[in-house]
């Protein structure tokens, strides 16, 4: 049985965790049980109430699920309004869900802090699934394309341009597209200009292009097949390696960043009196010392 207080604990840890912290403690996540589907796309596309149905959905092949909800931390005040547990409705009161909100804080991809250790840690705990709902993101905020098995955009009818000008950016990531509140005007069109543009899904096959309606079954049942079919793909050794190298490129790049940025915000305040070429010196200085700034 879930321990949930001793799980909010071991995730408190983790994602407030130093990069030291967390080489020292690493985990290795090359045998990672847990499926991860990361959900992006633009503030107000409904990601939140599109999470609560598919949790629903996938909970027909799963015991436990995990949701992690990231919402923005404001650059002035570093606080943040945690509200996807309420928008989740009645999935935060099922005891096969555990759900966590959590503060995008000094990153800047969609994502948070020490995320890939999050979910570590959640695979540890024996999730059998992870769903990760980014910040709402825009065109180069692909995060989560690293740490997840599958990765969802979500749309909303009249983005038709919105979809020309992603063309090189997070639509090029996706495996799965849906068009959210399809029973308004535009959807159509948004699915037809997603078709336009795409090429093949990382399996080889043409994308799946869904469209949901808030009132109907049938769009969620589509996502749940895409997504049985993704993870299929993902058991190829080929696609192992491959997930599990760009896993590890990707902690290592966070990690650096992160670093950086403790780096940064440790120096005093005279550093930035001096010239560039020397306010780099300082900063490199620090930043390949073993120890804590």
């Amino acid at each position: 049985m879930l321990d949930r207080r001793q799980l909010s604990k071991a995730l408190s840890r983790i994602a407030g965790a130093s990069v030291e912290e967390i080489l020292r403690d690493d985990e290795d996540d090359s045998g990672r049980r847990a499926h991860v589907i990361g959900v992006t796309g633009s503030p107000g596309t409904g990601k939140s109430t599109l999470i609560g149905r598919l949790a629903a959905a996938r909970l027909e092949h799963v015991s436990s699920l995990a949701i992690i909800a990231i919402d923005p931390t404001s650059p002035r005040s570093d606080g943040s309004l945690l509200g996807d547990r309420i928008r989740m409705g009645a999935l935060s009161e099922d005891p096969r869900v555990f759900i966590r909100s959590l503060a995008s804080r000094a990153a800047e991809d969609g994502l948070t802090d020490n995320v890939a250790e999050i979910v570590t840690t959640l695979d540890r705990f024996g999730f059998d699934e992870v769903i990760i709902e980014t910040v709402g993101a825009g065109q180069t905020a692909y995060g989560v394309r690293a740490i997840a098995d599958v990765e969802i955009l979500v749309l909303t009818p009249g983005a038709g341009d919105y979809v020309q000008a992603m063309k090189a950016g997070i639509m090029e990531t996706a495996d799965i597209y849906v068009v959210n509140k399809a029973d308004q005007p535009g959807a159509d069109r948004v699915a037809a200009d997603l078709l336009g543009v795409l090429g093949h899904d990382s399996t080889g096959q043409p994308p799946s292009v869904i469209q949901v309606r808030h009132d109907e079954a049938t769009g969620f049942a589509a996502i749940d097949a895409a997504l049985q079919r993704h993870f299929a793909f993902a058991l190829d050794p080929a696609e192992v390696q491959r997930r599990r190298r760009s896993r590890r490129r990707f902690r290592v790049r966070k990690l650096m960043q992160r670093r950086l940025h403790e780096v940064l915000t440790a120096l005093p305040e005279e550093a930035w009196d001096e010239p560039v070429p020397a306010a780099y010196a300082r900063a490199l200085h620090r930043l390949v010392q073993r120890d804590d700034p």
